[in-house]
C-alpha cells in the first residue's frame, strides 16, 4: 500500500504549509505589482456543474502535469455513532473496484501510465488525488467519476481491508506513545464534539465495521454536489470545464447529506491534564493544547492573530517561548507553539516543549506561563511582532514548490467552509495584524479552563537520555512526527499506508 500525503508530515507542518502556501499567492501576487510583470495564479476560477459538483482550476504552467483531486465534505467528525474509523475504512475500501477497473486495479493502471495516486481522511473531509501528464487528465476524471458512484465491494475486501486498517492502528497509533497521547488529548479537549475521536477509529468499533457500514457511508456521502474537484496544472479554465462537463457532469446525485450539523462543545471550565508512561519515551514532553476558533468562525482579525502569535511564540531560534527556555533559563532542547484554524467547526493552538532531562517540570510549566504573561500584557517589541509577520511572508516565498501543495490549500479551505478568496487574502490579512489584535487573542484563547495539557514521560525507573557532549539545542519549529492526526500527530489525517 502506499503512504498519505501526510504520512511523514505532522498536523502541524500542514498548518503551516497550507497557511504558507496563501501566503505565497499573495507575495508573489504583491511582487508581480510592484515589477509590473504579470500576475501569476490571478487566473484561478471556479464554476458548478448542472449537478452541484463545484470545479476549482488552478492553472500553472511550469510543467507538462496535472494533479487532479476530488474533495469529499465529510470526514471521521461526520461519522454515526459507534462506527469510528468508517470515512477512513471506505477510503481505503475506495481502491477496491468498479464494473470497469477489476479490483485493486485503480492505483496500478495510474502507475503503468507514469502517474502517482492516493487519498487521505481528516475531520472534516476526505480526499483522492492522482498526479499525471496532462494528457491522461481524461483517464483519470473517467475513472474517478467512475468510482465516485459505482463502487463494487466484495466480503472478502471488506474482510482484507479492514486487517490493513486494525494493523495500521496498532503500528501507528497503538505503538507509538506520543500518538496515544495526542489521541487522549483530543478526547479530553472535546467533551461533546465529534473532534474527540480519533480520525483512523477505536480500535474496538474498527473491529465491527461491516461491508453494509461502508456501503451506506458511501451511497449517502459520496454523490457530485457534495465533492468538489480541484485541477491544478498545465491546464486552462476552458479544457478543465469541458472534461468536467464530460465526465461528472452526468452523473446523477444519489442523495443529499444536506447541513453539516454537529454537536456543539460546551464552554470550557476546567484545565485538564493528562500523562502518559511508556518505556519507549527516553526523554519528556510536555504539549498544550487550547480550545481555539475554526478560522471560518474567527471574529474580525483574531485567525491571522492566532497565526501571528503562534509564529511569535515559537517558531524558531528567535521565538519568545525558545529564546526563554531553552537559550536563557536553559531548561529545555526545544520550544515550538502553532496555530490550526483550518477545520469546519472549532480550532486548537498548541505548545509544544522538550525539557531537558534534569529540568524539573514545574519550572518548565512556570517559565511558559511567564511567556504567556508576557504576551498577554504586551510585553513584547514592535520589532518582534514585526519579524514574526515577516518571516511567515519569508518562509512563504521558499514553499511555492508543489501543484499537490496548492491543490490542497484551496481543497482544505473550500470543504472546511472557507473560499478562494478567503485563501488569496490571508496573506494581506496577516499583513494587517497589530500588537493590540495579538494580545488579545493571546488573552482570549490561552486561558488555563480552555486548556489540555499532555505530558509524555518514561516508564517509572528508567534512565533519562542525557544528550550529545558539546551538541547545541536543535531548533524545533514542530513537535516530532506521528503519523495519523487533529491538535496531534494522531489524528489530523489519515491515508493509505
Amino acid at each position: 500500500m502506499i503512504t498519505s500525503v501526510r504520512a511523514h508530515i505532522t498536523a502541524w507542518q500542514l498548518r503551516l504549509h497550507s497557511l504558507l502556501l496563501g501566503l505565497v499567492l499573495s507575495a508573489a501576487l504583491a511582487s508581480a505589482v510592484e515589477a509590473k510583470e504579470p500576475l501569476l495564479f490571478t487566473n484561478i476560477s471556479t464554476f458548478t456543474l448542472a449537478n452541484g459538483m463545484q470545479v476549482v482550476v488552478i492553472p500553472d504552467h511550469r510543467a507538462p502535469v496535472v494533479t487532479h483531486m476530488v474533495w469529499y465534505k465529510v470526514g471521521a467528525a461526520d461519522e454515526p455513532p459507534g462506527e469510528s474509523g468508517i470515512a477512513h475504512f471506505l477510503e481505503h475500501l475506495m481502491f477496491k473496484g468498479t464494473d470497469k477497473i477489476p479490483a485493486g486495479q485503480f492505483s496500478k493502471i495510474i502507475r503503468e501510465q507514469g502517474g502517482e495516486d492516493n487519498a487521505f481522511t481528516s475531520a472534516d473531509y476526505t480526499a483522492y488525488f492522482q498526479r499525471i501528464a496532462k494528457e491522461r487528465l481524461p483517464m483519470v476524471m473517467e475513472m474517478e467519476a467512475d468510482r465516485m458512484l459505482n463502487l463494487k465491494l466484495s466480503p472478502r475486501d471488506v474482510e482484507t481491508e479492514r486487517e490493513v486498517i486494525l494493523e495500521e492502528r496498532r503500528s501507528r497509533i497503538d505503538n507509538e506513545p506520543e500518538a496515544r497521547l495526542m489521541e487522549q488529548m483530543d478526547a479530553a479537549l472535546f467533551l461533546n464534539h465529534p473532534y474527540h475521536r480519533p480520525v483512523i477509529g477505536w480500535m474496538s468499533e474498527m473491529q465491527q465495521l461491516s461491508q453494509q457500514d461502508a456501503l451506506d457511508f458511501y451511497k449517502h456521502y459520496y454523490t457530485p454536489s457534495n465533492a468538489i474537484l480541484v485541477v491544478a496544472g498545465d491546464v486552462t479554465a476552458d479544457e478543465v470545464r469541458k472534461l468536467a462537463e464530460t465526465h461528472y457532469g452526468g452523473l446523477k446525485n444519489t442523495a443529499h447529506p444536506g447541513p453539516r450539523e454537529r454537536l456543539k462543545e460546551p464552554e470550557p471550565q476546567a484545565q485538564r491534564e493528562v500523562v502518559l508512561r511508556d518505556a519507549k519515551v527516553a526523554n519528556a514532553r510536555i504539549f498544550r493544547t487550547y480550545l481555539a476558533v475554526a478560522a471560518r468562525h474567527a471574529e474580525a482579525n483574531d485567525a491571522p492573530a492566532l497565526d501571528v502569535l503562534g509564529n511569535l511564540l515559537g517558531a524558531g531560534s528567535t521565538s519568545l517561548l525558545y529564546r526563554d527556555l531553552v537559550v536563557d533559563k536553559k531548561l529545555a532542547t526545544s520550544a515550538s507553539a502553532w496555530y490550526d484554524g483550518d477545520k469546519l467547526d472549532y480550532g486548537t493552538f498548541g505548545l509544544y516543549v522538550e525539557p531537558l532531562p534534569e529540568a524539573d517540570q514545574a519550572a518548565v510549566d512556570e517559565a511558559i506561563d511567564q511567556v504567556l504573561t508576557r504576551v498577554k500584557t504586551g510585553d513584547f517589541s514592535d520589532q518582534a511582532l514585526s519579524d514574526s509577520k515577516s518571516s511567515l511572508v519569508a518562509q512563504a516565498i521558499y514553499a511555492l514548490d508543489s501543484q499537490m501543495r496548492l491543490a490542497q490549500v484551496f481543497g482544505t479551505a473550500l470543504t472546511t467552509g472557507q473560499s478562494i478568496d478567503d485563501v488569496q487574502l490571508w496573506p494581506q490579512r496577516i499583513r494587517d495584524v497589530t500588537k493590540e489584535q495579538v494580545v488579545a487573542v493571546a488573552n482570549k484563547y490561552l486561558q488555563p479552563e480552555r486548556m489540555v495539557v499532555g505530558r509524555l514521560l518514561p516508564a517509572p525507573g528508567a534512565a533519562p537520555s542525557a544528550p550529545e557532549a558539546g551538541a547545541a539545542p536543535v531548533v524545533t519549529d514542530t513537535p516530532p512526527a506521528g503519523d495519523v492526526p487533529a491538535s496531534s500527530p494522531a489524528k489530523e489525517k489519515e491515508g493509505r499506508p
